[in-house]
């Protein structure tokens, strides 16, 4: 075995991320066989350019993409069926198939995966060859997984964009705990307040609100599965952040100074969190400034603007939109450094639109 991912690769599970795996494989030319227990859901893989249903005698890889509490023992029954492949998953959870692998006879033909990327959408159709591009994608070895079976997971997340990064199962555990699992958590318990708020309550909604609440509409029966294998991590994270929450309350009941006190420890915390999130400059997050414009809804508004942007000379971190309630607006929200945002201002200004900071 080598790092070279020359196939056939077997995809077990066609929902999003089987599918998405898939279909990137596919255009690298790799020939993708595609295996799930719902014979629809195969039958839409392979509608969509995923590969193909019919049956392979020797596959280079298996990649398993089923949910987490079926992973373990998915993973070891394809470890048996095809003794010569090497075998890796995509689940959310590692420490539960790496350990029921490392107990086998194939654990060293075994190297488990887990790609930082989805969408709220699920299944095959929702499936994208780009889905992986820029994201991390921990690669979490055995004890005895063989150097060769480890350069082949790591080749397979860098053919698809995706940067591998080479992890232990229990530090990955306690990690999408906290980047994944908890937010996920927080985000629902906030989407949860609106299901019975007055409706005029809700027509003051901004972007902030849609942020913290765009990933609680991803499925309920996926979520109870990630919880359910990772439960240990995420409780410790919220016992910790429930003693947080107290110590907030504790400050509204008491006002004043002592609010002031301890609210400005917990704001200045969460903005010393932020800073600390990678930017697309990899661990170094540079100081950015939004730059705000509002762009008419009609065709070719935003190109206009990105061009605009361009030509300025100042180089864009980050974008994103939000509709101004009632009209047939948006507001563009361009992310740049913030020693060039000044800049950026005037240059829009200069080429007509009413940008401000």
């Amino acid at each position: 075995m080598t790092g070279a991912v020359t196939g056939p690769v077997l995809v077990v599970g066609c929902g999003l991320i089987g599918t998405s795996v898939a279909l990137a494989l596919r255009e690298l030319d790799v020939a993708v066989h595609l295996r799930d227990r719902e014979s629809t859901v195969v039958e839409m893989a392979v509608a969509v350019g995923a590969g193909t249903a019919e049956p392979v005698e020797a596959p280079q890889l298996v990649i398993v993409a089923v949910p987490p509490s079926a992973t373990p023992d998915t993973a070891a029954m394809l470890l048996a069926e095809f003794p010569d492949a090497v075998v890796t998953d995509v689940a959310s959870v590692k420490q539960p198939v790496v350990s029921v692998a490392a107990a086998g006879d194939g654990s060293a033909r075994f190297v488990g995966g887990h790609p930082m990327a989805g969408t709220e959408r699920s299944g095959p159709v929702a499936g994208s060859a780009r889905l992986f591009e820029g994201r991390p994608w921990a690669v979490v070895p055995t004890p005895d997984s063989t150097p060769e079976a480890i350069a082949l997971v790591e080749e397979v997340a860098a053919s698809l964009q995706a940067v591998p990064l080479r992890m232990a199962a229990d530090a990955h555990d306690e990690a999408v705990a906290l980047v994944s699992h908890v937010p996920h958590l927080v985000s629902v318990l906030t989407a949860g307040l609106l299901a019975s708020a007055p409706r005029d309550h809700l027509e003051l909604a901004g972007p902030g609100l849609r942020d913290v609440t765009r990933i609680a509409g991803s499925g309920t029966g996926m979520w109870l599965d990630i919880l359910d294998s990772n439960a240990r991590p995420v409780r410790e994270l919220l016992v910790s952040l429930r003693g947080d929450l107290d110590r907030v309350l504790d400050a509204l009941d008491s006002g004043g100074e002592t609010l002031a006190g301890r609210m400005s420890d917990v704001l200045d915390a969460g903005r010393a969190g932020t800073r600390r999130i990678p930017g697309k400059h990899g661990a170094t997050r540079i100081e950015s400034a939004a730059v705000l414009v509002p762009v008419e809804d009609r065709p070719g508004e935003l190109s206009r603007l990105m061009a605009d942007v361009g030509a300025s000379g100042v180089n864009l971190e980050d974008l994103s939109i939000d509709h101004e309630y009632g009209r047939p607006v948006g507001l563009a929200a361009i992310e740049v450094a913030v020693d060039r945002a000044d800049h950026l201002v005037a240059s829009l200004i200069e080429r007509g639109w009413p940008a401000y900071r």
